[in-house]
């Protein structure tokens, strides 16, 4: 088992209006790790990193971080923290290398030109140091807000959204660049509405709605679990009902009866396997077909057939 660097027990916030963000969540993370927190909008992804970072005051249970509760030693476990937020919060007209020196000096750190230089370059920032932040791209700003987080050196990394508007070939870069934090020992949790991005990157998995997790598993063992594998084949004449030595199979007719469709088996290959069996027993039975289209779940689609599991 591997160590939690971050433990949350009963977290409950409920605001001064009488709405409650979070419901009592229990969450562990373990050192090393890439965890996705996955949500809707308002489903608490924020608050939760809030409460942590020390921008949200629970309104019940703890939170323990590297070993040690977070309310009685806040100040010294914050500084080992760092926050990516989901909006740029810094001087436009300040440079990229005077905001992130600054941002170290926040915490109290000496200055270290060597460390801020292998932050830079490892976001692709170094030769954009002496530029002012205003003259910078959107997906350049994004990664300046990731250097101001590693500026302090944090083994607890939050990205909170960290590709949000950045286009589809940048985002890609930008997780590259995330992995490689990762490898050098940095824990990472992100919050992320590109179910892609979880998919590729986390090791493991949180779904939270409505302020409550819903599942916590590792990326792989959620696609075994939850995927499905889906297959539609072309006959070559059309049936009018499904034969009985086909009803031992998930299938179902459509188009007229010229196609069949075939939904089951997991997101670990046990469907591929199942359709293999299924055209076996097309051809044994006689029943020609002209081409097969078979494709697995996304976790996009896991997640949606999951929440609309539990609204219902």
């Amino acid at each position: 088992m591997m160590e939690s660097i971050l433990e949350i027990r009963g977290l409950t916030k409920t605001y001064a209006g009488g709405f409650t963000a979070l419901h009592g969540v229990d969450l562990d993370i373990r050192k090393g790790e890439i965890f996705a927190l996955l949500g809707p909008n308002g489903a608490g992804k924020t608050t939760l990193i809030g409460a942590v970072c020390g921008l949200v005051r629970p309104s019940a249970g703890t939170i323990r971080v590297f070993g040690e509760d977070l309310r009685s030693h806040w100040r010294s476990l914050r500084a080992r923290i760092g926050l990516v937020p989901q909006e740029l919060a810094t001087d436009m007209f300040e440079t990229v290398m005077h905001t992130v020196n600054y941002s170290r000096g926040l915490f109290g750190l000496a200055p270290d030109a060597d460390k801020i230089e292998e932050i830079l370059k490892a976001l692709s920032l170094w030769d954009k140091r002496n530029e002012q932040i205003r003259a910078l791209s959107g997906g350049m700003k994004r990664r300046v807000l990731i250097a101001k987080a590693l500026a302090h050196e944090p083994q607890l990394l939050f990205l909170d959204e960290p590709t949000a508007g950045v286009d589809v070939e940048l985002r890609r870069d930008m997780w590259q660049q995330i992995a490689k934090l990762r490898d050098l020992g940095t824990t990472i949790i992100l919050t992320t509405h590109y179910i892609e991005e979880a998919e590729e990157m986390a090791d493991r998995v949180g779904i939270i709605q409505a302020g409550r997790i819903r599942m916590v598993e590792r990326t792989s063992v959620m696609m075994k679990q939850l995927g499905r594998t889906e297959a539609h084949i072309a006959l070559a004449q059309p049936l009018s009902d499904i034969p009985a030595s086909l009803e031992r199979f998930a299938v179902t007719l459509g188009d007229g009866g010229s196609e069949l469709c075939y939904r089951g088996g997991d997101g670990a290959g046990g469907g591929k396997a199942e359709v293999a069996e299924l055209t076996k027993a097309l051809v044994a039975a006689g029943i020609d077909y002209t081409s097969i289209d078979i494709r697995e779940s996304s976790l996009e689609e896991i997640f949606v057939n999951l929440l609309e599991g539990e609204a219902k």
